[in-house]
């Protein structure tokens, strides 16, 4: 048998490297240094962040000395980072515990948020850097993990099983949120149970009487007396209704899509020995009476209404109406008219799914399109800063009994949702708008005097 050198089939040739190897002579080719977090977070920020963010790793970027800080405790917290950028990302982390605030108690991530917010500047790294960042870090770092329970399924995936805004879908999201649990919502909210932006004539003010200072200003724009009928559509724990009737002698009626809320007020109602005034019934609005009221009151319901649907919406409040009957709209709303109406994503998916938030011009012409007279409009922006901060003291100050009410993942939801609310507040992000209209007849009678009358 003679041998040769000839190669077999599918072997290399003498003298050429196989595929992979370096050629002779070539030191061998290195994988790429996995990068630290903190040479991540360099490559994404243009100045030192304000705040200490330390990681797994043992690595670390900002001021040692900082009193709060962030860290990142494992490598699915960076994934979820990574594979949803922005506050999506890092509030899965956090919802999860991979992400932790330090220095802070953990239903109060407020100061690093307003660290973020404040000393926090980002910009996009070069091709060639992110490359470089993510052959170091694996592909496989950029496969998102399972998203935390509490999250709701995204809006594309939403819009694909049902129309929005339809009846079935707005009762989804209103479950979503607001039958959580009743329990945690006493401990949240406080005895009045009221889930919308206070009025604060001082500081001082307790969240208790800063609430009843928000329904006295609401029944002081509708000029409600007593025997009047008022309409309170998504009326929450019935908490405008039993003051109009308790305070006003109103007959009132609250209409919410949360079974829970409404079963709650209800009971409510009749402990306080208001039946014969008061009545809260779990209904969409589209299905209110069609009784000709002398006011109706709208208090943090339009949110969930949709911008395209306003005309619809107050329409429906307008039939409802007598003629010179009053409108109250008390709506949270963009700052300006160049945001998108949808609101973030970590808001979509663990707060308000469907969510939208007008400007107050976009607003104020709905009302006005919709054949109502408007009359006055003022902004609560800094008062719903006080009451999330109000909020998220009792959020704190019953931690332990949240907790074991709804667990830790959606105790930690809250608590950045309140936070960062109220830090939206607080920066003129997000406003607080009240519209007073009135149902003005063809000859003019609107009911309105000549001056305001009521005091604020």
């Amino acid at each position: 048998m003679t041998i040769t050198n000839r190669p077999r089939a599918g072997s290399s040739a003498p003298g050429r490297p196989r595929a992979g190897s370096s050629a002779p002579g070539r030191p061998p080719r290195r994988r790429p240094a996995v990068p630290k977090v903190a040479d991540i977070i360099r490559a994404v920020t243009i100045d030192e962040p304000a705040v200490r963010i330390t990681a797994y790793d043992g690595s670390a970027v900002g001021p040692a000395d900082a009193p709060i800080g962030l860290h990142l405790a494992t490598e699915r917290g960076l994934s979820y980072v990574l594979t949803a950028p922005g506050d999506l990302g890092m509030a899965r982390a956090y919802v999860t515990g991979d992400l932790e605030v330090r220095g802070a108690h953990p239903g109060d991530p407020y100061e690093a948020l307003r660290g973020l917010a404040t000393g926090l500047r980002l910009h996009m790294p070069s091709p060639g850097e992110a490359l470089r960042l993510v052959r170091g870090l694996g592909w496989d770092r950029l496969r998102p993990p399972s998203p935390p329970p509490q999250e709701a399924v995204p809006a594309w995936r939403r819009t694909v099983q049902g129309l929005r805004h339809g009846r079935g879908r707005d009762a989804d999201a209103i479950h979503h949120h607001y039958d959580v649990s009743n329990a945690f919502y006493e401990k949240i909210l406080g005895p009045s149970m009221t889930y919308t932006c206070a009025v604060f004539r001082s500081e001082s003010d307790t969240l208790e009487q800063a609430q009843a200072n928000k329904y006295d200003l609401v029944a002081g724009k509708l000029a409600l007396k007593p025997g009047q009928r008022l309409l309170d559509v998504g009326c929450g724990w019935g908490g405008m209704v039993r003051h109009a009737a308790r305070e006003y002698g109103i007959r009132a009626l609250g209409v919410t899509l949360s079974r829970e809320q409404a079963q709650w007020a209800q009971a409510a109602i009749e402990r306080e020995g208001l039946g014969h005034l008061a009545e809260v019934r779990y209904l969409d609005y589209r299905d209110a009476p069609l009784e000709q009221f002398d006011a109706v009151s709208s208090i943090g319901l339009t949110e969930h209404i949709g911008v395209r649907n306003y005309p619809r919406y107050f329409g429906t409040l307008r039939s409802r109406l007598k003629p010179g009957g009053r409108l109250l709209n008390h709506c949270i709303t963009r700052s300006d008219n160049r945001a998108s109406h949808k609101p973030g994503a970590f808001i979509d998916r663990y707060v308000f799914p469907d969510g939208e938030l007008p400007s107050p011009g976009r607003l104020v012409s709905a009302v006005h399109d919709a054949a109502f007279e408007v009359q006055h409009e003022e902004n609560l922006r800094q008062h719903y800063a006080l009451t999330l901060a109000g909020w998220n003291r009792n959020l704190v100050e019953q931690w332990d009994d949240c907790v074991a009410e709804v667990g830790l993942g959606t105790a930690r939801v809250w608590g950045l949702y309140m936070a960062g609310s109220r830090l939206a507040f607080e920066r003129n992000e997000i406003q607080l708008h009240q519209i007073l209209a009135t149902k003005t007849t063809r000859d003019g009678v609107s009911s309105y005097p000549l001056r305001p009358d009521w005091t604020a």
